[in-house]
């Protein structure tokens, strides 16, 4: 049969195909008056998507760690400690960087799969702490942190601590709201939900964040933010810009406004088309995860599950890189395995950007046709009904759970991290959430899609 190929990756992703046909218009000068217009409107929707009043965002012609290692850069002298709070690859990564520009490392780190309580960040924060980095989901594991916890803990204890989030994969996946919250530094990519190809990054950097560059002496050179902000104010880059990806990522930011539009205002508008982004990715990452439990499969992160990749836990006995081959070669889907030591024992499926309901149901059914015929060991996976599983499990239940998304804002659901009331160790009022009432966690149905359950349970 033919076989179309499909990204089901956590970056790159699907790309947008008004953005592909920007991208090949894109046959300007980044010194001439057109590319001032274009960088100067690409900011400002930028600021808008991000979410962000009081922040600057600069563009980088970077991947997303350039944009990491330009807040280490910036932010931090040698000497200056420094708190990471870890649960995969990429908290680690924030380790490494910190390091490499002579700070001194704390770490507050959690197994893979899960994440860290708010207790043990209130315990490793010294007086002397300058910045706190972490992730806003960590891709490597499934793992979904909960920012305004910290942020919070922050404000209550009343640290100078800058508050640094990787939200790389969690723009446009998970509800954040800088300048309520307090995050000083937010970090997002290109490959990632604005469904662009690699090679820039973004950074929006808030008030105290710009005061604290001018106090830091750490070297920078091409990462200089504040000759990039310099810059930015006559519209133009500090350095040859990627602009084909700049035309790009304009064409998809005006594409996820134009999400929200109406005939009224058919142009639409960037904070709610990024609310609607959120909300495609919860439905599509809540279905998957149905269907795959449904399959007798175990989700890794069942406590704190992102909505920007679902990691997932084979049959016993089998290595995941099995069903990410087959995928790939009997349908052109292409999941990845696990990173690092995790490569073989779980395998991980996207969400973040241009996925649909017919991508998820199309993966869905491919996964169905793997595990029940190509997996031996799988023939004898049970539902947790006791009875084997059979063709059509997965289907049906992401199906009925499409079916019964309720759809509300992101930032209104029951805990702002995407946990239900009564296993969030996180919640605090002020991000929207409370504290569990065991007397109305029970009254309340809960949003199907933040309904985390593993199999048998």
């Amino acid at each position: 049969m033919i076989r179309k190929t499909r990204l089901f990756t956590p970056g790159p992703t699907p790309l947008l195909p008004a953005a592909q046909f920007a991208m090949a218009a894109a046959d300007i000068h980044h010194r001439t008056p057109e590319f001032r217009a274009l960088y100067t409107r690409v900011l400002t929707q930028l600021k808008q998507f991000v979410g962000t009043e009081t922040g600057d965002v600069i563009l980088l012609s970077s991947s997303g760690t350039g944009a990491m290692e330009a807040a280490v850069s910036n932010l931090t002298s040698p000497g200056d400690r420094v708190l990471v709070l870890t649960a995969g690859k990429f908290g680690e990564r924030w380790s490494a960087l910190a390091k490499a520009f002579g700070c001194p490392v704390d770490v507050v780190s959690a197994p893979y799969g899960q994440t860290f309580s708010i207790d043990a960040v209130k315990s490793a924060l010294k007086l002397e702490t300058r910045c706190v980095f972490m992730q806003a989901t960590e891709t490597s594991t499934g793992v979904r942190h909960c920012v305004p916890a910290v942020a919070k803990l922050l404000k209550d204890t009343s640290s100078e601590a800058l508050l640094v989030v990787d939200a790389i994969t969690g723009l446009g996946t998970t509800h954040l709201d800088m300048d309520a919250w307090g995050i000083d530094v937010l970090i997002g990519g290109s490959q990632k939900a604005v469904m662009i190809p690699p090679g820039l990054s973004y950074l929006a950097v808030g008030p105290r964040a710009w005061d604290r560059m001018e106090a830091t002496y750490n070297p920078r050179y091409y990462f200089d933010l504040r000759k990039e902000r310099k810059n930015a104010r006559a519209g133009e880059s500090a350095y040859t810009p990627a602009v084909a990806l700049i035309a790009a990522l304009g064409a998809a930011l005006d594409w996820i406004a134009a999400q929200a539009g109406s005939p009224e205002n058919p142009s639409g508008n960037l904070a709610e088309g990024r609310r609607k982004l959120v909300d495609n990715a919860e439905t599509i990452a809540a279905m998957t995860r149905s269907a795959v439990t449904a399959l007798g499969m175990t989700l890794f992160a069942p406590d704190a599950p992102s909505a920007a990749a679902t990691a997932v836990l084979p049959p016993p006995g089998v290595d995941s890189g099995l069903l990410v081959k087959e995928l790939k070669s009997r349908f052109g889907a292409i999941i990845t395995n696990g990173q690092g030591e995790m490569k073989g024992q779980i395998f991980r499926i996207a969400h973040l950007g241009f996925f649909d309901y017919m991508d998820t149901i199309a993966l869905i059914g491919a996964l169905e046709q793997i595990v029940l015929k190509s997996i031996p060991q799988a023939r004898y996976q049970t539902t947790t009904n006791g009875r084997p599983v059979q063709f059509g499990d997965g289907l049906i239940a992401a199906q009925k759970l499409y079916a019964q998304a309720t759809h509300p804002a992101a930032e209104q659901r029951h805990c702002i991290c995407g946990r239900t009331d009564d296993c969030c160790s996180l919640q605090q009022e002020a991000a929207g959430s409370h504290q569990p009432n065991p007397a109305s966690t029970t009254a309340k149905k809960q949003d199907p899609r933040t309904e985390h359950t593993t199999a048998g349970a």
